[in-house]
Formats: C-alpha cells, sequence, structure tokens
C-alpha cells in the first residue's frame, strides 16, 4: 500500500515492540501491575491518533480500555474489539529467545521478517493493525467512518467481565458492524475469512486420596493413588475409535450431508501434507470418518491440556501423592451449549472415579459456537478489502479456535461481527516461540483500510 512509507512503517514496529515487552499475563494475577500497564499502553495509543474519547474502564477483574472518533452522524460507526491480555509464556526453556523481549529474525515463511514475542500474534499485533490502520486513514484525510475501540484484558481467561459490561453500555457501544482481528488466514498467498469458531468449556480435576504423601515402599500397593487413578479416568474420555466417551455429549451437534461436506471442503484448501510437516507429526487421529479439517472445524473435541501431582524435581523420591490434577478443555460446534457440556462432563467424571478417592471439579470458563452471516453488506466489504490487499478472492473458512465474547458481542449490540484475521496457523500462538510476520502486520493494516473504503455508507 502506498499510503505505508517507511517512517511509518519503522515508528509502527518500534511501537509494537514496546507493547510486546508488558508481561500482561492474565491468567496468573501476580502480573496486575502488567496488566495496567498494558491498558495505559493501549489508552495512550487511541490518544496518540486523535481519539476525542479515551477512558479506562474498571471491573471486577482486569480494565477495559474504550475509544472513539466521531466525525459525523450521517458515518456508519466501526467497533473494534481486541484484547491485551496474553497467555502465559511456558515452558520458557523452549523459546529461543525471552517472550518478552521481542526480536526480528527471518524464517522460510517470513522472509521479510517476523517479531518472536509472547503475544505477537494474538492479539497484540493484530489488535494494534487496526489503531494503525485508523491514524493511516486520519492522516491521510480518508476516514470516513465513526469508530470505537473495546480493548479487554481477560480474552485470555474468558472475558469474564466483559458481557457484564457490555450490558451495561449498550448505549455507548452502540455501532453498525464489529470488527475482530484474532484469527488466521491459510497462507500469504491464500487469504481467508474465517466464518466460524468452535466453542469452549474448560475444566479443572483435582483427586484427593491420603491425607498426605506416603512412602511408596510403606504403602505402595495397600493405598489409593490419585496419579494412578487420575490417568485411569483420564484414558476413559476418550474410546477406541477416539469418540468421546461422555454419554450426551453428541446428543445436539450439528450433522453435514454429503453435500455440506463437499461444499465445505471446496471452501478449505489447506494443504494436508504441510500442515503435518509445521507440526512435525507422522499422521492425524481423531475421528476416522472424517478429515483432518473437518475434525477441527466442524466436529468438538476434547483434550487434556495439563496433568501434574506428585514429585517432579529432579532425581527420584518415592512418594504415592497426595491429590493429582488435570486440566481439559472441550471444543464445541453449533447447537452444543458450554454449561450442558460441563455438567455432562461433571456427572461423567463423578461416575468413573473409584469411591475410595475425593474428586472436586471446576468449571474455569467457557462460551458458545459462532457462525457469521456471509450475505451482509459487511462482510462483503471484507471480501473485497481482502481481495484488493492480496490480489485473490478470499475464501471463508471454519476455524477450531474459540472466541467465546463474539456470540455474546453480537447478540447485545445487535450488529454484525467481522473476523478479518491476517496471522497464521504457523504463528504458534500459545506456544513458545509465537511469532507475527512483518507482512501479516502491514498486509492487516491495508486490508483493514480498504474494508472502510468499503463499507456502505448507508
Amino acid at each position: 500500500m502506498d499510503l505505508i512509507n517507511d517512517s511509518f512503517k519503522k515508528k509502527s514496529i518500534d511501537q509494537l515492540i514496546d507493547f510486546l515487552r508488558i508481561k500482561s499475563i492474565s491468567a496468573d494475577k501476580s502480573f496486575k501491575n502488567e496488566i495496567l500497564k498494558a491498558s495505559k499502553w493501549v489508552k495512550n495509543s487511541l490518544d496518540e491518533i486523535g481519539c476525542q474519547i479515551t477512558r479506562i474502564y474498571e471491573t471486577k477483574g482486569n480494565p477495559i480500555v474504550y475509544g472513539e472518533i466521531k466525525l459525523s452522524s450521517n458515518y456508519p460507526t466501526v467497533l473494534i474489539y481486541g484484547h491485551y491480555d496474553v497467555q502465559p509464556p511456558d515452558p520458557l526453556n523452549l523459546w529461543d529467545s525471552p517472550p518478552f523481549e521481542p526480536v526480528i529474525k527471518t524464517t522460510s515463511i517470513h522472509k521479510e521478517g517476523a517479531i518472536f514475542a509472547r503475544g505477537a500474534s494474538d492479539d497484540k499485533g493484530q489488535m494494534f493493525s487496526h489503531i494503525k490502520a485508523v491514524e493511516l486513514l486520519k492522516i491521510n484525510d480518508s476516514l470516513n467512518c465513526n469508530v470505537k475501540f473495546l480493548i479487554e484484558g481477560e480474552e485470555e481467561i474468558g472475558s469474564e467481565n466483559l458481557e457484564e459490561f457490555i450490558t451495561k453500555n449498550t448505549n455507548l457501544l452502540k455501532n453498525d458492524v464489529i470488527l475482530i482481528s484474532d484469527t488466521s488466514i491459510e497462507s500469504n498467498s491464500k487469504p481467508c475469512i474465517t466464518t466460524g469458531l468452535r466453542g469452549l468449556s474448560y475444566m479443572e480435576i483435582e483427586l484427593i486420596g491420603p491425607n498426605r504423601d506416603l512412602h511408596s515402599g510403606v504403602y505402595g500397593g495397600a493405598v489409593p493413588n490419585p496419579l494412578n487413578t487420575i490417568v485411569d479416568i483420564l484414558s476413559k474420555l476418550h474410546d477406541k475409535d477416539k469418540k468421546i466417551s461422555i454419554p450426551g455429549f453428541y446428543d445436539n451437534v450439528k450433522l453435514y450431508s454429503d453435500k455440506e461436506r463437499i461444499e465445505l471442503k471446496k471452501n478449505s484448501s489447506q494443504d494436508g501434507e504441510l500442515f503435518k510437516k509445521d507440526i512435525d507429526i507422522i499422521d492425524y487421529e481423531g475421528e476416522k470418518q472424517y478429515d483432518y479439517d473437518e475434525r477441527i472445524s466442524i466436529r468438538p473435541s476434547l483434550d487434556i491440556n495439563g496433568i501434574w501431582g506428585g514429585y517432579q524435581g529432579e532425581g527420584a523420591k518415592t512418594v504415592i501423592p497426595s491429590k493429582a490434577y488435570a486440566k481439559v478443555s472441550m471444543r464445541l460446534v453449533p447447537n452444543q451449549d458450554w454449561n450442558r457440556i460441563s455438567d455432562l462432563f461433571k456427572n461423567y467424571i463423578k461416575s468413573i472415579t473409584p469411591k475410595n478417592t475425593l474428586v472436586n471439579i471446576k468449571t474455569h470458563h467457557g462460551g458458545l459456537p459462532y457462525i457469521s452471516d456471509t450475505s451482509s453488506k459487511e462482510y462483503k466489504a471484507a471480501y473485497m478489502a481482502y481481495k484488493d490487499a492480496y490480489g485473490i478472492a478470499p475464501f471463508s473458512k471454519k476455524e477450531g479456535a474459540s472466541i467465546p465474547i463474539v456470540p455474546i458481542i453480537e447478540k447485545l449490540l445487535k450488529s454484525k461481527v467481522i473476523l478479518m484475521g491476517f496471522g497464521l496457523n504457523s504463528d504458534s500462538i500459545h506456544s513458545p516461540n509465537e511469532h507475527y510476520g512483518i507482512f501479516n502486520f502491514f498486509k492487516g493494516i491495508e486490508t483493514i483500510c480498504n474494508f472502510y473504503k468499503y463499507l456502505p455508507k448507508s
């Protein structure tokens, strides 16, 4: 894009690197000061691009940042949603460079370089693209929409306080369309627009056996071992065909006809071999009657995210642990309600836990699946925006990830959500060595600018 000159690029990258240095980890309360620092950083950025109103709203959890540019009551209003919080960087030993000391390196995919840091792609880099796009349009006197920014600090822990904030501030947040950049494209030469997200139910299991850790020689073979038990329980979450074993889990799952599945396949041009090569696996796993790309989009899944208990230090310590833990996430598809699934999970775990072991089950957070309207004028504006920026028409795809607030924000504010992602699946979000391509960052800015151009003004 001709409007993005070298000076603007350098300033933008320097700003993003500064943003990425902030350790805004929402899952760990010891980083509360960093969360506050990040919220102030976002507010200052909105001040710098000329928002007439900027404010940090306190919540029961982390702050929400709001900004507004109002040009004319005759213009449509675009609401930008994003988040400044990031995932924990663990395990730190698997990072090639410190997660909060951003570095730019070239890769086989990113010839122009990529920024390596926690939050680079999810979601600081993508969210910041919107701020920079609005700045660029203002610099060139091309902004022809009113813009509102809603940037939160709890997305990575389920947006626990955002629904209440939106409910209380529907007039403040009133808009004509909502833009979110927290998804991905297939490749830098194959853009796509995400039109479906899976829902989520995130659970934690605690098993309690003896009242203290015990000597495994003195007590082994005679007392319940919570680690042994939790491994046995977790092994019963899938059957031999990799279907989820929880009774009632599939009751409401949307089934697609052969014709619909063929159509879905047309809209997904992912290269299966490249997909395997990227994550270094020999073959796929899952429901045999579905292709790998169906398994990660239109089918639900269940994964153990963590398991721990007992001695984990160096060397040996022969103990039977008093407690064992596991964290489990379930990705859900249309017609599955995350509250119902959470209850089914609890009931099933309780039913297969031996009576000599106490079990506690906690629901951390969840969210509903989402399907977007591809017939809207807003979607068509996004379609043209990608087509102009990339030189090729984007296809639509259903993504396996979850953004729990999306169906909620659309329902409460009664406006359409458009998921304009610019990251890649290879960006290692939620993993060590997360990164975001320089190309993707600036192509995102260009595409967003195009969206404003194509959005109907009446």
